[in-house]
């Protein structure tokens, strides 16, 4: 930890609240669609898992943004600006669909704040919890994991996935889907469209592919291979970054009754891993 960073009372951050209100506009959600190259949902229909990502974004000023394209540190979130931020993953409770076309509001909620040390150094832990409601009812409530790291070379490789899987998908990543996710998520972190800076300030080999995007589209890989078993709770842990231009894979396993295991990787090892909790009983889902 740096001396900076030890004078800092992360106790202050403890407990902090922010809302934000937002319309889950179908103009939004066609863009959302156009993205993942698929139907959009009209208005009344429920919001595809995840999709809530990019509704509720800040309209910061670029003048308000630090040197990596985040939002200047020190306000709902705590100062660490000689660390380097990364999504590091995160869980959700699906509690009742949200949906296209209405308002909502997001209640965001810091829950705790821990300093660990790994074998990259020093980790800030941040975790916030959001809790969605729309028409007065909570539909979804999520914890995000936040980690500021010291700047050091990124993971290039890890293990394999430690099941077969029943289930892939390929995707293969390229830089005109990093930048509209970017855009549909008012996302101005460098990382995920700047070759220059990505690879020579922050040296990873390209660039980098969202977290929240591959656990968007990890769970829909599921949905679509498992229709019938509508999605509960849903797990996920960003492990190594995934870059542009190389492939990667979405797969999938069944567990024990109503739980599967996911995990988004390549040759390289898994990237990401997630778990699944889903009703086995109920019907079929609708087509998102």
């Amino acid at each position: 930890m740096s001396a900076s960073d030890s004078a800092i009372d992360y106790s202050a951050w403890m407990g902090r609240t922010e809302q934000a209100q937002d319309v889950l506009s179908q103009n939004i959600a066609e863009r959302i669609a156009a993205t993942f190259g698929e139907p959009a949902p009209k208005d009344g229909e429920p919001l595809p898992p995840l999709w809530q990502w990019c509704f509720f974004q800040a309209p910061v000023t670029e003048d308000q943004l630090g040197t990596d394209g985040h939002p200047l540190r020190g306000g709902f979130l705590p100062a660490a600006d000689n660390r380097n931020r990364m999504w590091a993953g995160g869980r959700l409770e699906f509690i009742a669909p949200l949906t296209v076309g209405s308002a909502a509001e997001r209640l965001s909620t810091i829950l705790r704040i821990e300093e660990k040390h790994g074998h990259t150094g020093a980790l800030l832990f941040v975790t916030v919890r959001h809790d969605y409601t729309q028409g007065g009812r909570l539909c979804l409530r999520e914890e995000q994991d936040i980690v500021y790291r010291e700047p050091n070379p990124p993971k290039l490789s890890s293990d394999p996935a430690p099941v077969a899987a029943q289930w892939s998908e390929t995707v293969k990543p390229t830089p005109t889907l990093l930048f509209r996710y970017s855009a549909v998520t008012f996302n101005g972190h460098r990382i995920h469209y700047d070759h220059p800076y990505v690879t020579d300030v922050e040296g990873y080999a390209g660039l980098v592919v969202h977290g929240p995007l591959i656990a968007t589209l990890l769970l829909r890989s599921f949905i679509r291979a498992n229709p019938r078993k509508p999605v509960r709770h849903f797990a996920y842990r960003g492990v190594r970054p995934l870059t542009v231009p190389t492939a990667f894979q979405l797969s999938g396993c069944l567990l024990e009754q109503g739980k599967a295991r996911l995990w988004a990787g390549n040759e390289a090892g898994v990237a990401q891993s997630a778990d699944v909790t889903f009703d086995s009983s109920s019907p079929p889902q609708s087509g998102h």
